[in-house]
């Protein structure tokens, strides 16, 4: 397929060197584009950091949303079961729930980690 691009010339300059490569250039950027939060979705920052701070088994078993992310969650789904969602709030959705997932295997693993120490 062939694509036509109007590129700014300082643009079209740092490129030139790279004609070769660009699908792979597209690539990457996309990837990384596709990589940055989302508008609206907060809750993946709010887990990494508390994962990040090495919390102990029971402070991963006791993990809770906040507030403002419980509120967030309870509007998409009362959305979702009245009007329904748009593309934009699905996708949105799409990202909480593997949030979820993420916690809930964290849940899992502490959990398995404090009864193997409460059976020593």
């Amino acid at each position: 397929m062939q694509v036509t691009f109007d590129l700014p010339d300082e643009v079209v300059t740092q490129l030139q060197p790279f004609c070769d490569q660009l699908p792979q250039i597209l690539a990457l950027g996309l990837r990384e584009f596709n990589a940055i939060p989302q508008e609206g979705f907060s809750g993946l920052a709010e887990v990494l950091e508390f994962l990040a701070s090495l919390p102990t088994e029971s402070a991963i078993i006791a993990l809770r949303p906040s507030e403002a992310l419980q509120s967030q969650l309870s509007i998409l789904k009362e959305k979702n079961r009245t009007v329904g969602l748009t593309p934009a709030e699905e996708q949105l959705w799409q990202h909480y729930q593997y949030l979820e997932n993420i916690v809930r295997i964290a849940k899992a693993r502490a959990f398995l980690k404090l009864n193997e120490t409460e059976a020593q």
